[in-house]
């Protein structure tokens, strides 16, 4: 497995584990907290499919 990939995925992790923190203070909805999830798994997705090429 790439090693940028498992760095992104640890990373990912971290940022949902911080995120569920935040959204908790500001009281984000679910719907809210999954569409920043999925906007940073789609730019994740991106800047790894560049150090790809």
């Amino acid at each position: 497995m790439d090693s940028g990939l498992i760095l992104l995925v640890f990373l990912a992790f971290l940022f949902a584990w911080g995120l569920n923190r935040v959204r908790r203070m500001l009281r984000f909805g679910p719907l809210a907290y999954a569409g920043v999830m999925i906007t940073f798994m789609i730019v994740m997705l991106a800047v790894w499919g560049q150090t790809m090429r």
